[in-house]
């Protein structure tokens, strides 16, 4: 689990712990070695940006393959290159698989990923092979990668209906929090957004890390407990919710 990750264009987080912004959108994608297993969290948002993904880890784990994804909510910007990783398994909050096997929030995901500034045939070739998870995360499960473990949190919905964080135990506890946190602008609240709860969220999430954990937004820099907490009290006036 020595891996260069710089030398990769990847940011070290913790031992066997790091994570990637992708170009574009700024969409974070995380990284955890195991001894038998590596996990993945979100894809990116195409099947090129997921081959992309999959080249960059197999070079800089020494040919390793992805054999298990978190997707962290259903969002193109963070699904559509699970197709790239074949073999996976994929796991997602409980709902996220019945939502991204419907042709009706297919189409919608093809939309936004259009809307966004995704090339059209791009978007329409990820939508037509996309994998909804296989595993579904009610509370709370954990994996076993092989010395490592890791624990898969339902902690929504608040960004969208199916919100999946990441916490990677360690000396310095590293929490994957999905679009429940952004950094690098205001938290955006799309139609599936659920804002009376997205408090509720954070206060989840940071009692998953604690208060000397490393917070890993969706967008943007790597963050503090502090933030968080911050982030929360001005979604709570935003909101208008307690």
């Amino acid at each position: 689990m020595n891996a260069d990750w710089e030398a990769h264009g990847w940011e070290r987080l913790a031992d066997g712990v790091g994570r990637r912004r992708l170009p574009g959108w700024d969409a974070t994608v995380g990284l955890v070695l195991g001894e038998r297993g590596v996990l993945l969290y979100d894809t990116g948002s195409s099947l090129a940006e997921g081959a992309e993904l999959r080249g960059q880890i197999a070079a800089l784990t020494g040919g390793r393959r992805v054999t298990h994804i978190a997707l962290s909510h259903p969002h193109f910007d963070h699904v559509l290159g699970t197709a790239a990783f074949a073999g996976a398994e994929v796991f997602g909050a409980v709902g996220s698989d019945v939502l991204l096997a419907q042709d009706r929030e297919r189409e919608a995901l093809r939309g936004d990923a259009v809307a966004q500034g995704l090339d059209p045939a791009a978007a329409a070739e990820a939508v037509d092979v996309l994998v909804a998870p296989r595993h579904v995360v009610f509370g709370e499960w954990t994996l076993d990668l092989g010395g490592r473990q890791v624990l898969l949190a339902n902690v929504g919905p608040g960004h969208s209906g199916h919100d999946l964080a990441l916490c990677v135990p360690g000396d310095r506890e590293v929490v994957f929090c999905g679009d429940l946190v952004e950094e690098s602008g205001e938290p955006q609240a799309g139609p599936d957004a659920l804002p009376s709860r997205w408090p509720d969220a954070l206060d989840r999430l940071l009692g998953l890390g604690g208060p000397d954990a490393l917070y890993v937004p969706g967008h943007g820099a790597v963050v503090d407990a502090a933030f968080v907490r911050r982030q929360r009290e001005e979604l709570a006036q935003r909101f208008e919710v307690s």
